[in-house]
């Protein structure tokens, strides 16, 4: 199944981002690998693709795991949350229906 992992980071986050980023994304990049990473993405501060100094307030995680538990188990384990970047990171069951 399918779950979504919702992340808000802390203010002024750019700097932990970008020190645990290459860790974070070589795990995005497993999902993606064996299949199980529907979309994955940074929110930007600002109403731009590239937010510069701005920075993000968040990321969208889309991806296929065995169980709640295992999505959670998988989201605490991130990089980011290690490095302090996230205030709180919500987990829950996705179904996709469109497109």
């Amino acid at each position: 199944m399918y779950y979504s992992i919702v992340s808000e980071d802390v203010a002024n986050s750019l700097s932990l981002r970008q020190s645990a980023r290459p860790a974070h994304l070589e795990r995005l990049q497993a999902l993606k690998s064996e299949g199980r990473l529907l979309v994955a993405g940074p929110q930007p501060a600002i109403d731009t693709p590239d937010p510069g100094d701005a920075g993000f307030t968040g990321s969208l995680v889309i991806a296929e795991f065995d169980s709640l538990e295992a999505a959670r188990s998988w989201a605490d384990a991130d990089p980011y949350v290690a490095a302090g970047v996230y205030e709180r990171v919500a987990v829950k069951p996705f179904k996709p229906v469109l497109p």
